[in-house]
């Protein structure tokens, strides 16, 4: 596959994974009545961890960043979005990157629980600096918990089968993703 060829599926194959994980944390989601500010379980890790075995660190950091500071800003929840843009991006990257490296299932298992790791410090900081408080925001842990157990058990059972197809539907897409 040429250069130019590569630059537009990338582009093409970023842009649908920012349309997902958009539509996935603003369509399918709860507000939790726990956490400081309402808290919000929402089913945009799916996608973010789909893109990131299947795709890479470079697409789903874009995209998953990109989409979930998306609904940050569509959805009245502003003020998070430069937080969850560089929060959920390095998670996506993470995963992507445990996964290129070792693309065995018990690593994707090892790449999400990375995730949860950034995902609860990422988010524990930054509610911690917008509400001036870091003890008010320990209540949003078992929501980000349960956020990402409930990704992992939707993705994990399907991960292996979709990385195979997408491997021989798009075999010269799949190897691209160690060098971009």
């Amino acid at each position: 596959m040429n250069k130019s060829k590569n630059n537009i599926l990338f582009l093409t194959l970023t842009a649908l994974f920012v349309a997902l994980t958009y539509a996935f944390t603003a369509f399918i989601n709860i507000k939790l009545p726990i956490a400081a500010n309402g808290g919000l379980v929402h089913l945009g890790n799916v996608p973010l961890f789909i893109g990131a075995i299947i795709f890479g660190k470079k697409l789903v950091a874009i995209a998953g960043g990109v989409g979930m500071a998306l609904f940050d800003l569509l959805s009245g929840w502003t003020l998070w979005a430069p937080f969850t843009l560089i929060i959920v991006a390095s998670m996506g990257f993470v995963v992507g990157l445990i996964a290129e490296k070792k693309p065995k299932f018990v690593w994707f298992v090892v790449a999400m629980i990375a995730a949860c790791a950034i995902k609860i410090t990422g988010y524990y900081i930054a509610e911690g600096i917008i509400y001036g408080n870091f003890i008010a925001p320990l209540t949003s842990i078992p929501g980000n918990l349960v956020q990402i157990g409930v990704a992992a058990v939707i993705v994990l059972p399907i991960i292996v089968p979709l990385k195979a197809a997408a491997n021989k539907v798009l075999p010269a897409y799949t190897t691209i993703q160690k060098t971009a």
